[in-house]
């Protein structure tokens, strides 16, 4: 703590420009401030001034040693800052975008637990499948599902994002169940028209990966419609289990060819990088990673 206390008045002195001024600054005596930088010279064994009675300069040691002891000073401020934020409450407005469908089911189910939690808070939750940018618009968080681009965005996964087919039980009945992926070329498929490469469905089976081109009479870019268009007979679906899942627990819709699986992605929390994570995205974070780390058929 004594060299950083020096090393603080040395700095404190090139900035100010003289001894006297930086003795101000610190209210210290001016040669409390010389006797400082004098002990620190002798530990060092080189002289950081060239001193003469109307100008002050530093030396090349000096220069360098300056340019060190800011960094370090800096460093200092940083790490007191980050450990004084993990045990701030968290405060302030916490502005979020996620997805429709996924935060009206699931996030928001979990705010009144949140927010009793910290009750100093407040949320600005916007429910929008549009890619925002997070920088620009002003967002401190998304939750997104599926890949991600590459960016300078921090990604923290919440939870798997399984993709399931399925159908009513009545469909099936009608039309027969599909025992391999290209049956499903001979079926009426529901297509979710924002998903990428939405008549391509692929798959990983016991015969490696399958590629099928499905079809059908409806697409929609909302997925709760499909879902309820599936629950009504109207085709199979590809969804994502957090959606379906309630459906498929009380045997409105049943999963088809359990032996063969959609490559998985995963539902992730993103925010913009910073030397140190604020404590009212650091929180909520954590809160929905502890929420989401359960059994991928959680959502059942």
């Amino acid at each position: 703590m004594d060299n950083l206390s020096a090393m603080g008045i040395f700095v404190k002195v090139v900035n100010e420009g003289s001894f006297s001024a930086a003795a101000r600054a610190a209210t210290l005596t001016p040669s409390a401030v010389s006797k400082q930088v004098g002990r620190l010279e002798d530990r060092l064994g080189a002289r950081l001034f060239n001193r003469t009675t109307r100008h002050l300069s530093l030396t090349e040691v000096g220069k360098g040693f300056y340019e060190r002891c800011c960094q370090i000073l800096v460093d200092v401020e940083e790490a007191e800052d980050a450990v004084a934020n993990l045990h701030a409450a968290p405060r302030g407005t916490l502005k979020i975008n996620v997805p429709v469908a996924f935060g009206r089911l699931w996030i928001t189910e979990l705010i009144p637990e949140f927010m009793s939690l910290y009750p100093e808070m407040k949320l600005d939750l916007n429910l929008q499948d549009r890619f925002v940018d997070l920088l620009s618009e002003g967002y401190d968080l998304a939750v997104r599902i599926g890949d991600l681009e590459d960016s300078s965005l921090i990604a923290r996964k919440l939870a798997a994002n399984r993709r399931v087919v399925c159908a009513s039980p009545e469909y099936l009945k009608k039309h027969g169940a599909p025992k391999h992926p290209k049956d499903l070329e001979n079926h009426d498929c529901l297509i979710y028209a924002s998903r990428a490469f939405r008549n391509d469905w692929r798959f990983e089976g016991p015969d490696g990966e399958e590629l099928v081109h499905v079809s059908g009479a409806v697409e929609t870019n909302n997925p709760e419609v499909i879902m309820d268009l599936t629950c009504k007979n109207m085709g199979i679906s590809l969804l994502p289990l957090w959606l379906v899942g309630p459906a498929i627990r009380k045997a409105h819709i049943v999963e088809v060819l359990p032996d063969y699986h959609v490559p998985d992605s995963a539902i992730y929390a993103i925010y913009p990088p910073g030397r140190h994570l604020s404590p009212k995205v650091r929180v909520f974070v954590d809160f929905m990673v502890e929420k989401f780390n359960l059994p991928e058929n959680h959502f059942i």
